[in-house]
């Protein structure tokens, strides 16, 4: 190496960063203790700010566009270092590359799930996923906050930040829309967008903002998917009526599968009544032919009068301090509410259900319930 090459070594005349990478926010320019030269050439490229740093502090920021530095366009350099007007002597200084594009491959989940209180079923435990991305809108703000002296500040160090914030603003998002559990999904853009405005907010003393945020699903545990799909069916048959016929037909198969029950007698039973159904609804038509239904003998009017079998009352089995009680059918429930041993939390079960599950989770014990106050919150 030649004695020029040696000097021109000694100072820096481009300061430039191509970003090679996809993850890095912050960038410092390695000037590995040589001094940059006044005149030096600065290039700045789109989605990018160049920030230059004297002596732990902040001085000038560049936007994007290419720039000659001399103490003109450097004036708070300029300022701290105490240059005269002409002064052209090398200078030294950190310089700080900050990405402003979006970083768009942010995740979010909750690992435990946000209570909610609704309208319909009462205390709900829902949980969400999506993705957001974030964006630096104040450079300086940023390594004063949280780059600091990190040579590169990549997105996993703030990543984390990030997330944990979303999950403590998602409870309150959710719970001041007023939108019900059964609208969630249809709210869900709006509710995202009011997410986004809110982060922001809390982040502006940070300079990153939260110009996208998506919410992909929001789900509720199986009870409640259960109980939803229970009164989808309700409100498909139309009646109480409907409705009871239809447990009638579900109860076939399971019948059937436990002959010891009676469950021929009861398909028999069923199969008689929806045929006298099935030819109320097709009287004047032509009967079908064959000794497979023969339509009664009396007019069809008159079967009209004759009303369907009653549905039978369930029976209701309650764990109260370990122990099986029951069964009790409906109207001794309400003193069991009474004597305090059927509160929300109890749980119960009858005929039917999978599983024993509290009570207040169970569609048809909500209106017993509908008085009785929830767990006290823990003391201390």
């Amino acid at each position: 190496m030649g004695l020029m090459d040696r000097i021109r070594g000694e100072f820096i005349d481009i300061i430039e960063w191509t970003d090679d990478g996809r993850d890095t926010i912050v960038w410092r320019f390695p000037r590995y203790g040589n001094e940059i030269k006044m005149g030096a050439r600065l290039v700045v490229r789109e989605s990018q700010v160049a920030v230059f740093v004297n002596e732990s502090r902040l001085a000038d920021v560049y936007q994007p566009g290419m720039y000659t530095l001399t103490t003109q366009n450097m004036p708070v350099l300029s300022t701290l270092k105490g240059w005269k007007h002409g002064f052209e002597s090398p200078f030294k200084a950190e310089v700080y590359f900050v990405t402003t594009r979006q970083f768009t491959d942010f995740k979010w989940g909750t690992q435990n799930p946000v209570i909610l209180r609704d309208a319909d079923f009462g205390m709900v435990r829902v949980r969400a996923f999506g993705t957001f991305a974030a964006k630096v809108v104040d450079a300086a703000a940023l390594l004063r906050e949280l780059v600091g002296t990190d040579p590169q500040f990549r997105t996993e160090e703030v990543g984390e930040h990030l997330r944990q914030l979303i999950v403590s603003k998602l409870g309150s998002a959710l719970g001041s829309s007023g939108v019900p559990l059964l609208d969630l999904a249809a709210r869900q853009d709006g509710i995202g967008q009011q997410l986004a405005k809110a982060l922001t907010l809390e982040l502006s003393s940070t300079g990153i903002a939260i110009p996208r945020f998506y919410i992909e699903n929001i789900s509720v545990p199986p009870e409640i998917e259960a109980a939803i799909d229970t009164r989808s069916r309700m409100t498909i048959t139309g009646n109480l009526d409907d409705y009871a016929k239809l447990q009638a037909v579900d109860a076939i198969p399971i019948a059937a599968a436990n002959p010891g029950t009676g469950g021929d007698a009861l398909g028999l039973g069923v199969g008689m009544a929806l045929g006298q159904r099935i030819v109320q609804s097709t009287s004047g038509a032509e009967a079908p032919s064959g000794p497979v239904m023969q339509a009664p003998a009396q007019p069809a009017p008159a079967l009209a009068e004759v009303p369907p079998p009653l549905p039978t009352a369930p029976r209701w089995f309650l764990a109260v301090g370990g122990q099986q009680q029951g069964p009790y059918d409906e109207s001794a429930l309400a003193g069991q509410v009474a004597a305090g041993n059927l509160t929300r939390t109890t749980l119960v079960w009858r005929s039917g259900q999978a599983a024993w599950q509290p009570a207040d989770q169970v569609l048809e014990l909500t209106p017993l319930l509908a008085d009785v106050p929830p767990p006290l919150p823990p003391q201390g």
